[in-house]
Protein backbone atom coordinates (compact mmCIF):
# COMPACT_ATOMS: atom_id res chain seq x y z
CA UNK A 1 0.00 0.00 0.00
CA UNK A 2 1.39 3.45 -0.87
CA UNK A 3 2.82 5.64 1.89
CA UNK A 4 0.10 7.64 3.63
CA UNK A 5 0.25 11.28 2.51
CA UNK A 6 -1.46 14.08 4.49
CA UNK A 7 -4.33 15.56 2.57
CA UNK A 8 -2.93 19.09 3.02
CA UNK A 9 -0.08 18.28 0.60
CA UNK A 10 -2.36 17.40 -2.28
CA UNK A 11 -2.82 19.76 -5.22
CA UNK A 12 -5.67 22.21 -5.77
CA UNK A 13 -6.77 20.12 -8.74
CA UNK A 14 -7.09 17.10 -6.49
CA UNK A 15 -9.13 19.17 -4.04
CA UNK A 16 -11.86 19.62 -6.64
CA UNK A 17 -11.79 15.90 -7.42
CA UNK A 18 -12.27 15.11 -3.74
CA UNK A 19 -15.06 17.66 -3.48
CA UNK A 20 -16.83 16.01 -6.42
CA UNK A 21 -16.38 12.60 -4.85
CA UNK A 22 -18.07 13.61 -1.60
CA UNK A 23 -20.83 15.40 -3.47
CA UNK A 24 -21.49 12.04 -5.13
CA UNK A 25 -21.98 10.54 -1.66
CA UNK A 26 -24.07 13.12 0.15
CA UNK A 27 -26.21 14.43 -2.70
CA UNK A 28 -26.26 11.27 -4.80
CA UNK A 29 -30.01 11.39 -5.48
CA UNK A 30 -30.26 14.94 -6.79
CA UNK A 31 -31.74 14.81 -10.27
CA UNK A 32 -29.99 16.76 -13.04
CA UNK A 33 -32.59 15.87 -15.68
CA UNK A 34 -35.43 13.35 -16.02
CA UNK A 35 -35.62 12.83 -19.78
CA UNK A 36 -34.81 10.61 -21.62
CA UNK A 37 -33.76 9.01 -18.29
CA UNK A 38 -33.22 10.15 -14.71
CA UNK A 39 -29.64 11.36 -14.40
CA UNK A 40 -28.42 11.91 -10.85
CA UNK A 41 -25.51 14.12 -9.88
CA UNK A 42 -23.69 11.07 -8.52
CA UNK A 43 -23.81 9.37 -11.92
CA UNK A 44 -22.41 12.42 -13.70
CA UNK A 45 -19.45 12.77 -11.33
CA UNK A 46 -18.60 9.06 -11.68
CA UNK A 47 -18.81 9.12 -15.48
CA UNK A 48 -16.56 12.18 -15.68
CA UNK A 49 -13.86 10.86 -13.33
CA UNK A 50 -13.92 7.10 -14.00
CA UNK A 51 -12.04 7.01 -17.36
CA UNK A 52 -9.10 8.92 -15.90
CA UNK A 53 -9.05 6.66 -12.84
CA UNK A 54 -9.02 3.50 -14.99
CA UNK A 55 -6.15 4.86 -17.07
CA UNK A 56 -4.21 5.79 -13.92
CA UNK A 57 -4.83 2.75 -11.70
CA UNK A 58 -5.79 -0.10 -14.04
CA UNK A 59 -8.18 -2.87 -12.95
CA UNK A 60 -8.61 -4.48 -9.54
CA UNK A 61 -8.36 -8.21 -10.25
CA UNK A 62 -10.42 -9.30 -7.22
CA UNK A 63 -13.30 -7.04 -8.19
CA UNK A 64 -13.07 -8.27 -11.79
CA UNK A 65 -13.43 -11.91 -10.67
CA UNK A 66 -16.41 -11.14 -8.41
CA UNK A 67 -18.25 -9.27 -11.16
CA UNK A 68 -17.47 -11.96 -13.75
CA UNK A 69 -19.11 -14.52 -11.45
CA UNK A 70 -22.11 -12.21 -10.91
CA UNK A 71 -22.36 -11.77 -14.68
CA UNK A 72 -22.27 -15.53 -15.27
CA UNK A 73 -24.95 -16.20 -12.64
CA UNK A 74 -27.08 -13.37 -14.02
CA UNK A 75 -27.01 -14.76 -17.56
CA UNK A 76 -27.90 -18.26 -16.35
CA UNK A 77 -30.84 -16.96 -14.31
CA UNK A 78 -32.13 -14.85 -17.22
CA UNK A 79 -32.13 -17.96 -19.39
CA UNK A 80 -33.93 -19.86 -16.60
CA UNK A 81 -36.63 -17.19 -16.50
CA UNK A 82 -35.86 -15.99 -12.96
CA UNK A 83 -34.75 -12.54 -14.11
CA UNK A 84 -34.87 -10.28 -17.17
CA UNK A 85 -32.20 -8.44 -19.13
CA UNK A 86 -33.38 -4.95 -18.22
CA UNK A 87 -33.40 -5.43 -14.43
CA UNK A 88 -30.12 -7.33 -14.42
CA UNK A 89 -28.29 -4.88 -16.68
CA UNK A 90 -29.41 -1.85 -14.67
CA UNK A 91 -28.22 -3.23 -11.32
CA UNK A 92 -25.10 -4.98 -12.63
CA UNK A 93 -23.78 -1.93 -14.50
CA UNK A 94 -24.59 0.42 -11.61
CA UNK A 95 -22.78 -1.84 -9.16
CA UNK A 96 -19.84 -2.25 -11.50
CA UNK A 97 -19.62 1.53 -11.90
CA UNK A 98 -19.89 2.39 -8.21
CA UNK A 99 -17.58 -0.27 -6.76
CA UNK A 100 -14.78 0.42 -9.22
CA UNK A 101 -15.28 4.17 -8.88
CA UNK A 102 -15.01 4.16 -5.09
CA UNK A 103 -12.06 1.77 -5.20
CA UNK A 104 -10.30 4.29 -7.43
CA UNK A 105 -11.35 7.07 -5.05
CA UNK A 106 -9.48 5.36 -2.22
CA UNK A 107 -6.47 4.86 -4.50
CA UNK A 108 -6.57 8.54 -5.51
CA UNK A 109 -6.57 9.59 -1.85
CA UNK A 110 -3.52 7.40 -1.19
CA UNK A 111 -5.42 5.04 1.16
CA UNK A 112 -5.46 7.78 3.80
CA UNK A 113 -8.36 6.31 5.78
CA UNK A 114 -8.28 8.82 8.62
CA UNK A 115 -8.51 11.81 6.27
CA UNK A 116 -11.31 10.24 4.22
CA UNK A 117 -13.30 9.55 7.37
CA UNK A 118 -12.76 13.13 8.57
CA UNK A 119 -14.09 14.41 5.25
CA UNK A 120 -17.17 12.31 5.84
CA UNK A 121 -17.54 13.76 9.36
CA UNK A 122 -17.23 17.28 7.97
CA UNK A 123 -19.98 16.57 5.44
CA UNK A 124 -22.21 15.16 8.19
CA UNK A 125 -21.74 18.30 10.26
CA UNK A 126 -22.81 20.50 7.35
CA UNK A 127 -25.86 18.26 6.82
CA UNK A 128 -26.68 18.50 10.53
CA UNK A 129 -26.51 22.31 10.38
CA UNK A 130 -28.96 22.26 7.47
CA UNK A 131 -31.20 19.95 9.50
CA UNK A 132 -31.08 22.34 12.47
CA UNK A 133 -31.95 25.22 10.13
CA UNK A 134 -34.87 23.15 8.82
CA UNK A 135 -36.15 22.57 12.36
CA UNK A 136 -35.92 26.27 13.28
CA UNK A 137 -37.73 27.28 10.07
CA UNK A 138 -40.51 24.80 10.83
CA UNK A 139 -40.98 26.24 14.29
CA UNK A 140 -41.10 29.73 12.76
CA UNK A 141 -43.66 28.60 10.16
CA UNK A 142 -41.28 29.44 7.27
CA UNK A 143 -42.15 26.73 4.71
CA UNK A 144 -39.59 27.80 2.09
CA UNK A 145 -36.93 27.29 4.75
CA UNK A 146 -37.84 23.82 5.97
CA UNK A 147 -38.57 22.62 2.41
CA UNK A 148 -35.49 24.37 1.02
CA UNK A 149 -34.13 21.31 -0.80
CA UNK A 150 -37.43 19.83 -1.91
CA UNK A 151 -37.45 21.18 -5.46
CA UNK A 152 -33.92 19.96 -6.21
CA UNK A 153 -34.35 16.59 -4.54
CA UNK A 154 -36.38 13.53 -5.46
CA UNK A 155 -39.21 13.45 -2.93
CA UNK A 156 -37.29 15.36 -0.26
CA UNK A 157 -40.18 17.32 1.27
CA UNK A 158 -40.05 17.70 5.06
CA UNK A 159 -41.93 14.94 6.87
CA UNK A 160 -44.44 15.85 9.56
CA UNK A 161 -44.68 13.87 12.77
CA UNK A 162 -42.33 13.11 15.63
CA UNK A 163 -42.42 14.75 19.03
CA UNK A 164 -42.05 18.31 17.70
CA UNK A 165 -44.26 18.10 14.62
CA UNK A 166 -41.46 17.51 12.09
CA UNK A 167 -39.07 14.67 11.33
CA UNK A 168 -35.80 16.16 10.10
CA UNK A 169 -34.52 14.93 6.74
CA UNK A 170 -32.07 17.77 5.91
CA UNK A 171 -30.89 17.27 2.29
CA UNK A 172 -32.05 13.66 2.04
CA UNK A 173 -35.16 12.14 0.50
CA UNK A 174 -36.48 11.05 3.88
CA UNK A 175 -35.51 10.88 7.59
CA UNK A 176 -34.58 7.21 7.26
CA UNK A 177 -31.71 8.12 4.93
CA UNK A 178 -30.43 10.68 7.43
CA UNK A 179 -30.53 7.95 10.07
CA UNK A 180 -28.38 5.75 7.87
CA UNK A 181 -25.83 8.20 6.42
CA UNK A 182 -25.16 10.09 9.68
CA UNK A 183 -25.00 6.95 11.84
CA UNK A 184 -21.18 6.74 11.94
CA UNK A 185 -20.95 10.47 12.75
CA UNK A 186 -23.52 9.98 15.52
CA UNK A 187 -21.39 7.16 16.94
CA UNK A 188 -18.31 9.42 16.97
CA UNK A 189 -20.27 12.28 18.57
CA UNK A 190 -21.63 10.08 21.36
CA UNK A 191 -18.16 8.62 21.94
CA UNK A 192 -16.72 12.13 22.19
CA UNK A 193 -19.32 13.24 24.75
CA UNK A 194 -19.02 10.10 26.86
CA UNK A 195 -15.21 9.80 26.81
CA UNK A 196 -14.36 13.53 26.55
CA UNK A 197 -11.52 12.47 24.27
CA UNK A 198 -12.69 14.37 21.20
CA UNK A 199 -12.08 13.06 17.69
CA UNK A 200 -12.54 15.79 15.05
CA UNK A 201 -15.73 17.33 16.51
CA UNK A 202 -15.73 19.87 19.34
CA UNK A 203 -18.39 19.91 22.07
CA UNK A 204 -20.89 22.10 20.18
CA UNK A 205 -20.51 20.06 16.98
CA UNK A 206 -21.05 16.82 18.89
CA UNK A 207 -24.33 18.05 20.34
CA UNK A 208 -25.56 19.39 16.98
CA UNK A 209 -24.95 15.98 15.37
CA UNK A 210 -26.69 14.15 18.24
CA UNK A 211 -29.70 16.49 18.40
CA UNK A 212 -30.36 16.48 14.64
CA UNK A 213 -29.93 12.70 14.48
CA UNK A 214 -32.57 12.27 17.19
CA UNK A 215 -34.88 14.86 15.60
CA UNK A 216 -35.18 12.65 12.50
CA UNK A 217 -37.42 10.32 14.58
CA UNK A 218 -36.70 7.51 12.11
CA UNK A 219 -36.75 3.81 12.85
CA UNK A 220 -33.30 3.61 11.28
CA UNK A 221 -32.04 6.33 13.61
CA UNK A 222 -33.54 4.67 16.70
CA UNK A 223 -31.80 1.43 15.75
CA UNK A 224 -28.61 3.44 15.23
CA UNK A 225 -28.88 4.77 18.79
CA UNK A 226 -29.28 1.23 20.13
CA UNK A 227 -26.26 -0.05 18.15
CA UNK A 228 -24.15 2.92 19.26
CA UNK A 229 -24.81 2.23 22.95
CA UNK A 230 -24.28 -1.51 22.48
CA UNK A 231 -20.98 -1.16 20.57
CA UNK A 232 -19.58 1.44 22.97
CA UNK A 233 -20.45 -0.88 25.86
CA UNK A 234 -18.68 -3.79 24.16
CA UNK A 235 -15.55 -1.75 23.39
CA UNK A 236 -15.27 -0.23 26.85
CA UNK A 237 -16.18 -3.37 28.80
CA UNK A 238 -19.69 -4.74 28.47
CA UNK A 239 -20.03 -6.01 32.03
CA UNK A 240 -18.88 -2.66 33.39
CA UNK A 241 -21.25 -0.55 31.30
CA UNK A 242 -24.26 -2.85 31.03
CA UNK A 243 -25.59 -1.47 34.33
CA UNK A 244 -25.89 1.94 32.67
CA UNK A 245 -26.63 0.87 29.08
CA UNK A 246 -29.58 -1.42 29.75
CA UNK A 247 -31.62 1.07 31.82
CA UNK A 248 -30.93 3.82 29.27
CA UNK A 249 -32.13 1.58 26.44
CA UNK A 250 -35.25 0.52 28.37
CA UNK A 251 -36.13 4.11 29.30
CA UNK A 252 -35.50 5.29 25.73
CA UNK A 253 -37.70 2.56 24.31
CA UNK A 254 -40.50 3.28 26.77
CA UNK A 255 -40.33 6.99 26.03
CA UNK A 256 -40.48 6.48 22.26
CA UNK A 257 -43.18 3.83 22.52
CA UNK A 258 -45.42 6.00 24.69
CA UNK A 259 -44.77 9.39 23.07
CA UNK A 260 -44.01 8.83 19.36
CA UNK A 261 -47.06 7.35 17.61
CA UNK A 262 -45.10 6.40 14.49
CA UNK A 263 -42.63 4.35 16.54
CA UNK A 264 -45.41 2.61 18.50
CA UNK A 265 -47.37 1.67 15.37
CA UNK A 266 -44.28 0.33 13.61
CA UNK A 267 -43.14 -1.70 16.60
CA UNK A 268 -46.57 -3.20 17.28
CA UNK A 269 -47.08 -4.14 13.63
CA UNK A 270 -43.58 -5.56 13.18
CA UNK A 271 -43.86 -7.63 16.36
CA UNK A 272 -47.32 -8.84 15.40
CA UNK A 273 -46.30 -9.91 11.88
CA UNK A 274 -42.93 -11.52 12.63
CA UNK A 275 -43.45 -12.93 16.13
CA UNK A 276 -47.16 -13.55 16.59
CA UNK A 277 -47.94 -14.38 12.96
CA UNK A 278 -50.73 -11.82 12.64
CA UNK A 279 -52.38 -11.19 9.27
CA UNK A 280 -52.35 -7.83 7.53
CA UNK A 281 -55.32 -5.67 8.49
CA UNK A 282 -55.92 -2.53 6.43
CA UNK A 283 -55.97 0.51 8.69
CA UNK A 284 -54.37 -1.36 11.60
CA UNK A 285 -51.12 -2.90 10.35
CA UNK A 286 -48.43 -0.30 9.68
CA UNK A 287 -47.62 -0.21 5.96
CA UNK A 288 -43.84 -0.06 6.41
CA UNK A 289 -43.86 -3.10 8.69
CA UNK A 290 -45.93 -5.10 6.22
CA UNK A 291 -43.62 -4.11 3.33
CA UNK A 292 -40.64 -5.49 5.26
CA UNK A 293 -42.51 -8.65 6.25
CA UNK A 294 -43.75 -9.23 2.72
CA UNK A 295 -40.24 -8.89 1.31
CA UNK A 296 -38.98 -11.28 3.98
CA UNK A 297 -41.46 -13.90 2.74
CA UNK A 298 -40.45 -13.28 -0.88
CA UNK A 299 -36.71 -13.44 -0.15
CA UNK A 300 -36.90 -16.64 1.92
CA UNK A 301 -38.99 -18.44 -0.69
CA UNK A 302 -36.66 -17.34 -3.47
CA UNK A 303 -33.64 -18.39 -1.40
CA UNK A 304 -35.01 -21.89 -0.83
CA UNK A 305 -34.75 -22.75 -4.51
CA UNK A 306 -31.54 -20.80 -5.27
CA UNK A 307 -29.61 -20.79 -2.01
CA UNK A 308 -26.04 -20.91 -3.41
CA UNK A 309 -25.84 -17.95 -5.81
CA UNK A 310 -29.38 -16.56 -5.75
CA UNK A 311 -31.33 -15.62 -8.88
CA UNK A 312 -28.99 -12.84 -10.00
CA UNK A 313 -28.70 -9.09 -9.49
CA UNK A 314 -31.97 -7.22 -10.01
CA UNK A 315 -34.06 -10.40 -9.79
CA UNK A 316 -35.86 -9.70 -6.52
CA UNK A 317 -38.54 -7.82 -8.43
CA UNK A 318 -39.29 -10.95 -10.48
CA UNK A 319 -39.39 -13.03 -7.29
CA UNK A 320 -41.71 -10.44 -5.75
CA UNK A 321 -44.19 -10.95 -8.56
CA UNK A 322 -44.14 -14.70 -7.87
CA UNK A 323 -44.24 -14.86 -4.10
CA UNK A 324 -45.71 -11.60 -2.77
CA UNK A 325 -48.40 -12.11 -0.14
CA UNK A 326 -49.83 -8.64 -0.79
CA UNK A 327 -51.28 -9.26 -4.23
CA UNK A 328 -54.81 -9.17 -2.88
CA UNK A 329 -54.31 -5.73 -1.29
CA UNK A 330 -55.61 -3.10 -3.66
CA UNK A 331 -54.03 -0.08 -1.95
CA UNK A 332 -51.12 1.69 -3.62
CA UNK A 333 -47.69 1.56 -2.00
CA UNK A 334 -47.22 -2.04 -0.88
CA UNK A 335 -45.00 -2.84 -3.88
CA UNK A 336 -42.75 0.25 -3.65
CA UNK A 337 -39.81 -1.81 -2.38
CA UNK A 338 -40.33 -4.73 -4.72
CA UNK A 339 -36.98 -4.00 -6.38
CA UNK A 340 -34.76 -3.53 -3.29
CA UNK A 341 -36.52 -5.82 -0.75
CA UNK A 342 -36.56 -3.00 1.86
CA UNK A 343 -33.44 -4.62 3.38
CA UNK A 344 -29.99 -5.27 1.91
CA UNK A 345 -29.74 -8.54 3.82
CA UNK A 346 -32.99 -9.80 2.30
CA UNK A 347 -31.99 -8.58 -1.14
CA UNK A 348 -28.57 -10.23 -0.94
CA UNK A 349 -30.20 -13.45 0.23
CA UNK A 350 -32.65 -13.34 -2.67
CA UNK A 351 -30.34 -12.18 -5.47
CA UNK A 352 -26.88 -13.47 -4.52
CA UNK A 353 -27.60 -16.32 -2.10
CA UNK A 354 -24.94 -17.62 0.26
CA UNK A 355 -22.21 -16.26 -2.03
CA UNK A 356 -23.18 -12.62 -1.57
CA UNK A 357 -24.01 -12.98 2.11
CA UNK A 358 -20.69 -14.73 2.76
CA UNK A 359 -18.69 -11.89 1.16
CA UNK A 360 -20.43 -9.33 3.35
CA UNK A 361 -20.11 -11.24 6.60
CA UNK A 362 -16.49 -12.27 5.99
CA UNK A 363 -15.60 -8.60 5.46
CA UNK A 364 -17.60 -7.52 8.52
CA UNK A 365 -15.94 -10.09 10.81
CA UNK A 366 -12.40 -10.27 9.40
CA UNK A 367 -12.02 -6.50 9.03
CA UNK A 368 -13.53 -5.51 12.37
CA UNK A 369 -11.20 -3.46 14.58
CA UNK A 370 -11.97 -3.66 18.30
CA UNK A 371 -10.65 -1.01 20.67
CA UNK A 372 -7.13 -1.84 21.86
CA UNK A 373 -6.56 -0.18 25.22
CA UNK A 374 -2.79 -0.63 25.01
CA UNK A 375 -2.41 0.67 21.44
CA UNK A 376 -5.28 3.07 20.98
CA UNK A 377 -5.71 4.69 17.58
CA UNK A 378 -8.45 6.14 15.36
CA UNK A 379 -8.90 2.80 13.56
CA UNK A 380 -11.36 1.27 16.02
CA UNK A 381 -13.52 4.40 15.91
CA UNK A 382 -13.70 4.32 12.11
CA UNK A 383 -14.38 0.59 12.10
CA UNK A 384 -17.20 0.64 14.62
CA UNK A 385 -18.84 3.76 13.19
CA UNK A 386 -18.95 2.29 9.69
CA UNK A 387 -20.04 -1.09 11.08
CA UNK A 388 -23.19 0.58 12.44
CA UNK A 389 -23.85 2.05 8.99
CA UNK A 390 -23.38 -1.37 7.36
CA UNK A 391 -25.71 -3.08 9.85
CA UNK A 392 -28.41 -0.44 9.37
CA UNK A 393 -28.26 -0.83 5.60
CA UNK A 394 -28.39 -4.62 5.87
CA UNK A 395 -31.48 -4.40 8.05
CA UNK A 396 -33.57 -1.61 6.51
CA UNK A 397 -32.14 -0.24 3.24
CA UNK A 398 -32.00 -2.39 0.15
CA UNK A 399 -30.29 -0.14 -2.41
CA UNK A 400 -26.79 -1.48 -3.09
CA UNK A 401 -25.19 1.87 -3.90
CA UNK A 402 -27.35 4.62 -2.40
CA UNK A 403 -25.36 7.47 -0.81
CA UNK A 404 -22.00 5.92 -1.57
CA UNK A 405 -22.52 2.71 0.44
CA UNK A 406 -19.76 0.87 -1.55
CA UNK A 407 -17.32 3.62 -0.52
CA UNK A 408 -17.96 3.01 3.18
CA UNK A 409 -17.77 -0.77 2.77
CA UNK A 410 -14.35 -0.39 1.12
CA UNK A 411 -13.25 2.17 3.70
CA UNK A 412 -14.14 -0.40 6.37
CA UNK A 413 -11.88 -2.93 4.62
CA UNK A 414 -8.92 -0.58 4.06
CA UNK A 415 -9.19 0.70 7.62
CA UNK A 416 -8.46 -2.86 8.79
CA UNK A 417 -5.47 -3.00 6.40
CA UNK A 418 -4.19 0.31 7.77
CA UNK A 419 -4.64 -0.93 11.34
CA UNK A 420 -2.52 -4.03 10.66
CA UNK A 421 0.20 -1.77 9.27
CA UNK A 422 -0.11 0.46 12.34
CA UNK A 423 0.38 -2.54 14.65
CA UNK A 424 3.36 -3.73 12.60
CA UNK A 425 4.98 -0.31 12.83
CA UNK A 426 4.34 -0.14 16.57
CA UNK A 427 5.87 -3.59 17.04
CA UNK A 428 8.88 -2.59 14.94
CA UNK A 429 9.35 0.58 17.00
CA UNK A 430 9.27 -1.41 20.24
CA UNK A 431 11.88 -3.85 18.92
CA UNK A 432 14.12 -0.96 17.89
CA UNK A 433 13.78 0.62 21.35
CA UNK A 434 14.74 -2.67 23.02
CA UNK A 435 17.82 -3.00 20.81
CA UNK A 436 18.90 0.59 21.46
Amino acid sequence: MPELIPYIERSRKNFWIVLGIYFSIFIYTYVLFKSPFECYLGYLIMIVLLPGFIFKFGWNVNLVYIFLLLLFVGIIQIIAGNNNVQNFSKVFLSLLLTYFFYYYVICELEFNVEQMFKWYLKGCYIIALIGLFQFICFKMGFEQGYNLFYYANKGGRAVTGGLFGIRINSIFMEPTHLGSVLSAAFFVAVYNIVSRNFFYYNTLQNWIIIIVYLLAFSGMGQLGVFLTILILAINFGFVRYVIVAVPVLILSFNYLYNNVIEFKERFDSTYGLFVEGEKFVLGKTHGSSFVLYNNYIVATKNFEGNFLFGTGLGSHQTAFEKYSTGKSIGNWGFDLNSADANSMFLRLMSETGLFGLAIFFIIMVKCYVKRNRNKDSYHWLVSNGILIMILLNLLRQGNYYLYGFPFFLMLYYYNAVAYKEFLAEEEHSEVVKEIV
